[in-house]
């Protein structure tokens, strides 16, 4: 895995401490070719795997880079699902079932649609998982998934509820059928840690708000220190800059120094900030 990987909250209007600057990057990014220039940018920096959503606006992008596989052939796509708000848009305007035939996988479709209602029929969850993960990946179709994530309102709304067994689901399902590693995006790393180990759920990435001042780490910054120091999992740190309130230098060297980190995700809207970004993990990244 590459140690700096690129994010895309940028893209799509997610900005944690100001909603005048999402606005303005949402306004910016309302072209997917906008969004196509930034990633040529990270990739000629030398940061050539993108940690995505599944938005639709991401197949069009994927689209892009297999059709141009040749330019482009260490471009690598790390997707993150489910993106919640798309399945609620197509609910709304496909109504079920139009929105069940739009996302289902164009290979296996009757099994797929036979899986997805046996299993809403017996209540067998694996099924719906799957089913789900599936439709996910059907827009990475030929492209390089060597890490698919399980996104955060789902994986902190499991640990909630208890159903711990999904996540097992979940790592299983992506490591035979796609021959990737399984990760785990949360806002409660120390609690999702120790549920992961008691699961089976063997050297998972999780990725968590990693920072020098605690900026939305639930549990707080000794218990995130504790699970780093002593759980088997491979931690992946967001939100490194707090949403720019830790200076640039001091934020890279503070999270490079902390022990077990596998990668850093970041997110940029301009070649400068990528580039400086990368400069600095080059520089104190030590491992």
């Amino acid at each position: 895995m590459d140690k700096l990987l690129f994010g895309d909250n940028q893209f799509f209007g997610v900005n944690h401490m100001s909603e005048e600057k999402a606005r303005q990057q949402q306004m910016r990014f309302q072209r997917t070719d906008a969004i196509v220039d930034v990633l040529k940018d990270a990739y000629a920096e030398g940061v050539t795997t993108f940690m995505c959503t599944t938005h639709d606006r991401i197949g069009e992008v994927a689209n892009y880079f297999g059709e141009n596989r040749e330019q482009y052939p260490d471009f690598t796509f790390f997707p993150g699902m489910p993106y919640a708000h798309k399945y609620a848009n197509a609910v709304t305007t496909d109504g079920m079932m139009g929105a069940l035939k739009r996302f289902l996988p164009n290979s296996g479709l009757v099994d797929a649609a036979m899986r997805g209602t046996s299993s809403l029929v017996g209540k067998d969850i694996e099924g719906i998982v799957t089913l789900l993960i599936d439709a996910e990946m059907k827009m990475f179709e030929g492209l390089p998934t060597p890490v698919i994530w399980l996104q955060n309102v789902v994986t902190d709304l499991l640990l909630g509820l208890g159903f711990n067994e999904a996540f097992s689901i979940f790592a299983d399902h992506v490591r035979s059928k796609y021959n990737a590693e399984p990760g785990f995006i949360t806002m409660n790393l120390p609690m999702l840690a120790g549920v992961l180990d008691a699961q089976g759920v063997t050297s998972p990435l999780i990725c968590a708000n990693i920072n020098k001042i605690g900026f939305r780490m639930s549990g707080g910054m000794d218990a995130y220190r504790k699970a780093l120091e002593s759980h088997d999992f491979r931690p992946v740190a967001m939100s490194v800059y707090a949403s720019g309130a830790i200076p640039a230098d001091e934020a890279i060297q503070w999270v490079c120094e902390q022990p077990n980190i596998e990668a850093i995700v970041f997110g940029a809207s301009s070649r400068r900030n990528i580039a400086s970004t990368k400069q600095l993990v080059d520089k104190y990244w030590q491992k």
